[in-house]
């Protein structure tokens, strides 16, 4: 993306809300990653929620996108975007597109995203949102994010964002060699891992407790695409 197109996000309403946001809510909670750090300084959080809860988008909470779906608050953003390491030319595949604001700041790491939403609706505001923001590196589709995307795997690294038992493991497939895998993983109450894909096993690491809305569609629901 351009940089004319980066530096018109910094501009607007709610400078001053994000700036504090990066300081006061990342990086004195242990984000260190400068590139992350930016990303969270550029990409305007409030356009991605719904317009009644403009004012509260700086606020270290999630907030509901509509559909039963929330928009992650954004210390979380910031942590699950740091452990991925994304670097530039990573290709990167997103699972659960949402208010398309994550997906925004790993696109702002560079490199190609593909992101998968199963909510119509909200995929549709999504793509509508993040092609007006300028964004040319990030790649839309809709469907059954068990499955991830075959097609263009491998992926360097693989981001959840949504609540899964178990990693899937068409994801790990598609995870490449020395490649990262960030999920929450659990039921009602989850714990947020990094895994890294070495020989072919998932290592994991545990990062922090969390709470994320579940995964959607046939996949998890042990449906034919969960195969």
């Amino acid at each position: 993306m351009e940089e004319s197109h980066r530096l018109a996000k910094t501009r607007g309403p709610y400078i001053q809300d994000r700036a504090e946001m990066v300081e006061r809510q990342i990086r004195a909670r242990g984000i260190t990653d400068e590139r992350v750090l930016e990303a969270m300084g550029k990409v305007p959080r409030h356009l991605f929620v719904p317009p009644a809860y403009e004012s509260r988008a700086y606020e270290d909470m999630a907030l509901p996108i509509g559909q039963r779906q929330t928009i992650s608050q954004p210390y979380i953003v910031a942590l699950m975007t740091e452990a991925a390491r994304v670097q530039p030319d990573d290709r990167v595949l997103e699972v659960g597109t949402g208010s398309g604001y994550q997906t925004a700041i790993l696109a702002e790491l560079g490199g190609e995203v593909r992101t998968i939403e199963v909510v119509h609706p909200l995929a549709e505001a999504a793509k509508a949102l993040l092609e007006r923001l300028g964004y040319t590196n990030i790649h839309f589709m809709e469907g059954d994010g068990w499955k991830g995307d075959r097609r263009h795997a491998p992926f360097q690294a693989i981001v959840i964002t949504c609540a899964v038992p178990e990693v899937p493991a068409p994801l790990v497939e598609q995870v490449a060699e020395g490649g990262r895998i960030v999920a929450p993983v659990g039921t009602a109450f989850q714990t947020l891992y990094i895994y890294e894909k070495k020989r072919e096993t998932l290592k994991p690491t545990a990062l922090a407790p969390v709470v994320f809305v579940p995964m959607t569609g046939p996949g998890v629901q042990g449906e034919p695409g969960r195969r």
